[in-house]
């Protein structure tokens, strides 16, 4: 099962953004959720 991750993008500019911005000015950003999946393993 894979998990998920909720990000702030700038709805003008697609930047993420921290979450401070976005309690600031709500209208003009976005939440996303997005899928974390296992990292690799390195060599």
């Amino acid at each position: 099962m894979s998990k998920t991750s909720t990000r702030v993008r700038d709805a003008k500019t697609g930047l993420f953004v921290p979450n401070k911005e976005a309690v600031k000015r709500p209208e003009s950003t976005v939440k996303e959720k997005i899928m974390v999946g296992p990292t690799k393993k390195r060599k």
